[in-house]
């Protein structure tokens, strides 16, 4: 069995220890993994309206919650395993009601399944309109089973693992909320996981280059990131599109549907070169 090991590194992105040394290291600072939020902005704005509740999992130091604030979104909770990141956001954002905090206690040595820890965590989806998942951000509580799939996709039972998180985004999320999930995924790796008929969603792809990209030569460019890419039956991406960054990262922005709206939509079967 194949593993997508192509976010893979040698971190230890699943020790709580490992995050809170790092903020304290890098103590007064701030960080926003992959995208910025003036880069994600079109895209929030497009799907989630402001009146939305937000959680967002995984905050860290990050300063996407507080743009989100700044730009009319009045109810996010911001869900951390490490406790000094929470503590240091706490202290900043205390006089800003808009942005709620909660530290998420893991215990080290205890084995815990994923679904048991998702199923905890994800209960906050709960009447939730958006559930925003940066995959480098989410890789915190990879130990313990619970992830994004960038960190899932580590795993030796990578697929189960996805299979059961994801599960519960769906299962939690309410009908016209939205799943957006960031990563380096692209959709030979990613779509087989996220569009399966169970979980009801409307999915839309789209690519960003890395906010640092400079095209070569300093050429402009003419393709518009706002539109969503076509994929194939198969759930690829087209034959003749080319990615500018190699290392760009892919937008899946996960559109639960209601009742009225489920339909026939195209499944992506796992081969072995994905799992």
């Amino acid at each position: 069995m194949f593993r997508d090991v192509s976010s893979c590194n040698t971190y230890n992105y699943g020790d709580a220890l490992y995050w809170d040394s790092r903020y304290i290291q890098e103590a007064g600072g701030a960080f926003d993994w992959y995208q910025r939020y003036s880069s994600l902005r079109p895209f929030v704005r497009r799907y989630v309206p402001t009146s939305s509740r937000v959680l967002m999992v995984g905050c860290g130091n990050a300063l996407m919650s507080e743009d989100m604030v700044k730009d009319g979104y009045e109810d996010i909770m911001n869900i951390d395993i490490s406790s000094v990141a929470i503590e240091m956001m706490r202290r900043k954002y205390e006089f800003v009601p808009q942005l709620k905090l909660l530290w998420i206690k893991v215990w080290h040595h205890v084995s815990i399944s994923l679904s048991k820890v998702a199923g905890f965590l994800l209960q906050m989806l709960m009447k939730l309109n958006f559930f925003v998942v940066s995959e480098s951000l989410l890789m915190s509580c990879s130990k313990f089973d619970l992830g994004t799939l960038d960190s899932l996709m580590c795993g030796t039972d990578a697929p189960i693992s996805a299979s059961r998180m994801l599960g519960e985004v769906s299962r939690l999320l309410k009908p016209g909320g939205t799943y957006m999930l960031i990563t380096y995924g692209d959709p030979s790796a990613r779509m087989p996981h996220l569009n399966r008929p169970a979980y009801g969603w409307n999915i839309f792809l789209y690519n960003l280059p890395r906010p640092d990209f400079k095209r070569p030569g300093g050429c402009s460019s003419t393709k518009s990131y706002l539109e969503p890419i076509p994929i194939t039956e198969k759930g690829l991406l087209p034959v003749d599109f080319v990615l500018e960054d190699p290392d760009s990262h892919f937008i899946y922005v996960c559109k639960k549907m209601d009742d009225t709206e489920l339909r026939n939509i195209p499944t992506y079967p796992l081969t072995s070169e994905i799992l």
